[in-house]
């Protein structure tokens, strides 16, 4: 086994593959950039090493620094987490140049799906179906509006070499496609470094769920089952859940079964995830695109499974075969994530930076916070701003989302906005306790939040008015029962009682 692994991240994923290491009995090393020598994976690690300034261009994405400092560590494996330089294909290639293992798939098949079109060449040769759309990117806005007007609108446009919602637009119709165009080729540059964009059918109110995928280096692959991803802000996920609330047997064999048909056909190797639209009426899904590392969102699939993802990234990377078999699998109970972020959800959830004074961390029964903070830590304007995955599980979804009501309410973190407030109002809408969910949930759950705001302002100005109204009316009956009083009152004694007072002064 490996005696010591570097982990090329930061934050609350660092910690998380630091407590995995720790498990297996392997040493750690850090890396960090100057804003982060006090930040939590650094006191954890076994060792730590500074790789430069803030902005990630200079540290965190720095595969030369990273590998000077596992060299000199004898860091024997690099975990990548995920972001950063997980999807990196030269990174791969360089770690393995030096004799160091990396702790994901191997650089071809995480080139062949990272690319979004080659992904779907892939996926259509393996005999998994597509959202209806172009293999080719566009070569430009004439093409655009042509492929847009022959599928109909609305149309999904998308980087090719995307993720995380950047360069992705939806368009309802023709007058906004120049505009979308421009920028989602735009947004893909500077994301990037590639404007490539291709376009989709947009599937009207679909479901987004994915499938977790392990492989190993002796040919065997298998799924782990569904995760429901369909709760998102900006095109990126917030809650997800395992398994989905369709909870549907068949359906999860025959997504699991195509995301394997997908590994096989690449090679893959370790932990990855297939992602897919699926109709919520007719259960026909469409391959979307593979995600060639560690989701943020793998705890919900080990509570329910009982597999630590990451301690079997790390003995398949060292050449084990996956322990476990796909009929051994089994899914028991309900899993519910929240994504917490130091944001802002009353300003379009706008970054929220700044010192943590208070952190209260709920537990009991059912309750696992996966952070990277601790009370005194800053949250950077540099970084994303997640401070942790905050899961609960349950025998059943209804018993989850109960243990995720309480946990919510103690959960406590002061001195920046968080979403917490977000989630405690999220789960008492109506829709989600139903299950009812797709990619427009939030922007219709925001629409029924404003008019029930917009009531509320109502009640309480009626209310306000009422009270007015009130002691308007009980200061004018006092006033004409005081001068009622003072009419009858003689002139002795009222003369009378102001002597009495005199005298007392």
């Amino acid at each position: 086994m490996f005696r010591k692994i570097l982990i090329a991240n930061r934050g609350e994923i660092a910690c998380r593959v630091i407590r995995a290491c720790k498990d297996l009995g392997i040493k750690t090393v850090a890396v960090y950039s100057d804003i982060d020598r006090a930040a939590l994976h650094v006191r954890m690690a076994d060792e730590a090493y500074n790789i430069g300034p803030p902005p990630s261009s200079e540290s965190y994405l720095r595969i030369d620094k990273i590998i000077e400092v596992a060299k000199k560590s004898g860091a024997q494996a690099i975990h990548p987490g995920y972001g950063f330089l997980s999807e990196n294909a030269d990174f791969v290639r360089e770690a393995q140049r030096n004799g160091i293992v990396f702790i994901g798939p191997p650089p071809e098949a995480m080139e062949a799906m990272g690319g979004k079109i080659s992904a779907r060449k892939i996926a259509i040769d393996a005999g998994v179906p597509v959202v209806p759309g172009t293999v080719e990117p566009i070569k430009d806005f004439g093409q655009a509006l042509n492929i847009a007007r022959d599928y109909g609108f609305p149309i999904m446009l998308k980087a090719s070499a995307g993720g995380g919602g950047k360069g992705m637009r939806l368009v309802q119709k023709e007058e906004d496609l120049r505009s979308a165009f421009d920028t989602a080729k735009g947004e893909a540059l500077s994301a990037f470094g590639d404007d490539s964009v291709y376009i989709e059918k947009a599937i009207v109110r679909p479901r987004h769920i994915e499938i977790q995928v392990f492989s190993d280096m002796h040919g065997n692959h298998v799924h782990l089952g569904e995760r429901e991803c369909s709760i998102q802000r900006r095109h990126q996920k917030v809650i997800e859940e395992c398994p989905s609330p369709i909870n549907d047997a068949e359906l999860r064999q025959k997504m699991g079964e195509a995301a394997v048909k997908i590994a096989r056909a690449v090679n893959y190797v370790g932990a990855g995830t297939v992602e897919f639209l699926v109709s919520d009426e007719s259960r026909e899904f469409y391959f979307l695109e593979m995600n060639t590392r560690l989701q943020v969102e793998h705890p919900v699939t080990e509570l329910v499974t009982g597999i630590d993802l990451v301690k079997e990234q790390i003995l398949v990377a060292f050449g084990k075969t996956l322990s476990f078999a796909q009929e051994e699998i089994q899914w028991r109970g309900h899993a519910i994530e929240c994504r917490i972020y130091a944001e802002d959800f009353e300003n379009n959830f706008m970054p929220s930076p700044g010192r943590i004074d208070r952190l209260r961390i709920p537990q009991g029964n059912g309750v696992r916070d996966d952070g990277g903070v601790y009370p005194g830590s800053e949250v950077s304007i540099y970084y994303d701003p997640m401070i942790s995955k905050f899961c609960t599980y349950g025998r059943n979804r209804e018993e989850a989302i109960s243990r995720l009501r309480r946990a919510l309410s103690e959960y406590e973190i002061a001195g920046i906005k968080t979403t917490l407030q977000f989630f405690r109002e999220i789960i008492e809408d109506e829709e989600f306790q139903k299950g009812m969910l797709d990619t427009g949930f939030i922007e219709r759950w925001s629409k029924r939040r404003k008019v029930i705001e917009a009531e509320q302002i109502e009640r309480d100005l009626a209310a306000i008015a009422a009270a007015l109204r009130f002691t308007s009316e009980r200061k004018r009956s006092i006033d004409a029962v005081s001068a009622n009083n003072n009419s009858h009152r003689s002139q002795w004694q009222t003369a009378g009682r102001l002597a009495m007072f005199a005298n007392r002064l």
